[in-house]
């Protein structure tokens, strides 16, 4: 058995909330924040048998797209300018996956 904690941008969490709950599989939710950006993201926890992993990666990584976005120089840490800052374009979104190993799982 295995939990997967998988980090997703805000903007793409209901999509793979639904089509996780969709095939079958729960999850737990819980908000998160990104120290880059500083930015929204959900966490989800997710148990599964080792051979449902490779599923539930699919799942995640079809609804969860990475995209440009502009955002202010003055945002990161060390880059703020004197009489305002220019727009930076960062890459966001996607996901981030973690699977690690389970000893022990009950729901009860």
């Amino acid at each position: 058995m295995k939990l997967i904690y998988a980090i997703v941008n805000n903007d793409d969490s209901h999509d793979v909330s639904s089509a996780l709950t969709k095939s079958g599989f729960f999850a737990t939710k819980l908000a998160s924040t990104g120290g880059f950006l500083m930015s929204g993201n959900t966490t989800f926890m997710i148990c599964a048998d080792d051979d449902k992993i490779d599923q539930i990666i699919g799942i995640i990584k079809e609804r969860s797209r990475r995209r440009k976005q502009y955002v202010p120089a003055g945002n990161f840490a060390g880059t703020e300018m004197h009489g305002g800052s220019y727009p930076v374009e960062v890459s966001v979104g996607g996901a981030t996956i973690f699977v690690t190993d389970v000893e022990r799982f009950e729901k009860i």
